[in-house]
């Protein structure tokens, strides 16, 4: 049998073309970025739980800063030591970038709470099995009103 395929020729690229663009990469999402309105500080990677941490930043949130810290003080939970901490830093960049900032008139206008990265771990079980344990961090934001 004779070979009867047929070829078809591609039609030679033209010099004075242009070049074919090159394909750009997906954007990437931003960050959101923290609003920087008022005073404002941050704490990241606390190795404390977000969830336990919200629980006590509940209890700040709104609050005058005095007495914000007063309570603070006497929470027996451990992420008040830390949140305490990060509130003083506020007032500290409130009074150094601010200049003139009456210390009596601020506020906790928001704090949030939102989760870190998770240190993953291993812990042996019965018969040979390992079982996956997640410590948890948490990132913590606070920004400080005037009234």
């Amino acid at each position: 049998m004779a070979d009867t395929k047929k070829t078809t020729k591609k039609p030679a690229a033209k010099a004075d073309a242009p070049a074919a663009e090159p394909k750009k990469a997906p954007a990437r999402k931003a960050k959101p970025a923290a609003p920087a309105a008022g005073p404002h500080a941050s704490l990241r990677f606390l190795r404390i739980a977000p969830r336990k941490v919200r629980l006590v930043a509940n209890e700040v949130r709104g609050q005058k800063v005095g007495d914000a810290l007063a309570m603070l003080k006497f929470t027996p939970q451990a992420a008040a030591q830390p949140l305490a901490k990060l509130l003083r830093s506020a007032v500290a960049n409130a009074e150094q970038k601010g200049g003139r900032v009456d210390v009596d008139a601020l506020f906790v206008k928001t704090l949030t709470v939102d989760g870190g990265p998770k240190m993953r771990r291993f812990m042996a079980r019965a018969m040979g099995r390992a079982y996956r344990v997640e410590k948890k961090t948490s990132h913590v934001y606070v920004e400080l009103g005037t009234a």
